[in-house]
């Protein structure tokens, strides 16, 4: 049976406020479901090779197809494995509050920097989502990780869902989107509730025209909810953000951009076959929930009624199937407040409105 849980916070939820109440939890759901007697990673040599052709160095590895990709491994390397894949345009550093946190707390967290991105080459072709998560398969297979709690932000979750559409959940035991673009951004026939392609071409062509100053408005505007009344801007995020973005390749983000917008996970989510958490604001300027997290909703049995902005409410569904075969969304939680789900809860496979801990605001990204 797969469950899945929901969070959407009403009351006008930024992805600043939402993620910096969510990670805690959601990094609790992975230790619940590791097995209590994990491998201990051990001591890797300085250079291994995968089947797959990966080899790792250091702290870079070297993809089936040539390209370096950077990661971080920080904390126990016995301890249950959290995986946070990064927002575009930035890198493993956004996710930096939430690994030392999660770190300092007995979790094994592996974060790396997607292909063209941070500290990772900066590869001509290949700024796909195919490319994207057959990196991170490298990443996960170099590092023989298993029992992995993968969790995608924005870009990331459309890379955490590629993932598991391209290579299933043998090494995941559970999955997060936060703030995630899956299942589609852009407007279609099909989708029509996605924003305008007029939307991602703008931002392809400010990118062209100065992507340092595109970087700066989106990072002290929508990007951290700084536009918003009553909000108090922090220049070191907005610096943070601009200097991940411009540590990136020109190309590289230019192209993530149409990797992102319109790319279809339609037929990924349909592969969760893991419990999985979605956690989605309601004012989310970048990736609109009604864009994101309640078409992601409306795979799940539950139907499209958890995410309303109404009191808490709960939707269970005793099989994790539909018509059309096996559905990973199936069990959902709104609040109209922050509420974390919390780990006696999780291990017992049901939802609970007991606050755990919080992993601290996310710096940028």
């Amino acid at each position: 049976m797969t469950k899945v849980q929901v969070k959407a916070r009403a009351n006008s939820v930024s992805r600043r406020e939402m993620l910096a109440g969510a990670l805690g939890a959601a990094g609790a759901a992975a230790a619940i479901s590791a097995v209590k007697s994990a491998e201990a990673a051990g001591s890797s040599p300085a250079t291994s090779a995968t089947a797959a052709g990966a080899k790792t160095s250091g702290s870079r590895i070297t993809t089936r197809d040539g390209v370096e990709i950077y990661y971080k491994d920080w904390g126990p390397k016995d301890g249950p494995v959290v995986i946070l894949s990064h927002g575009w345009p930035l890198s493993s550093d956004s996710w930096e509050a939430q690994a030392l946190h999660l770190a300092s707390n007995g979790f094994r967290v592996v974060t790396h920097d997607r292909r063209g991105h941070g500290r990772s080459s900066q590869p001509w072709d290949g700024n796909d989502m195919d490319h994207y998560a057959d990196d991170l398969a490298d990443v996960i297979e170099a590092l023989d990780l298993k029992d992995i709690f993968l969790a995608g932000f924005s870009t990331g979750g459309g890379e955490v869902a590629r993932y598991i559409g391209r290579h299933g959940t043998g090494r995941v035991a559970k999955a997060g989107l936060i703030a995630a673009v899956p299942p589609l951004m852009v407007k279609t026939d099909k989708n029509p509730g996605g924003l305008p392609k007029e939307v991602f071409d703008g931002l392809q062509a400010a990118s062209l025209a100065d992507r340092s100053q595109l970087y700066k408005d989106i990072a002290s505007g929508p990007f951290f909810g700084f536009n918003r009344p009553g909000a108090k801007p922090s220049q070191g995020m907005i610096n943070s953000f601009w200097l991940q973005g411009m540590m990136a390749g020109h190309k590289n983000t230019y192209d993530s951009i149409v990797a992102f917008s319109q790319t279809d996970f339609t037929e990924d989510l349909k592969k969760f076959d893991v419990p999985t958490l979605i956690v989605h604001g309601d004012d989310d300027q970048i990736v609109p929930i009604d864009a994101a997290a309640r078409l992601e909703e409306a795979h799940s049995p539950c139907g499209a009624e958890g995410l309303s902005g109404r009191p808490a409410r709960y939707c269970r569904h005793a099989q994790g199937t539909t018509e059309q075969g096996p559905v990973g969304i199936c069990s959902v939680l709104i609040a109209p407040r922050p509420v974390l789900v919390s780990t006696d809860a999780v291990a017992g496979g049901r939802l609970d409105r007991r606050p755990l801990f919080c992993a601290g605001r996310l710096s940028s990204g």
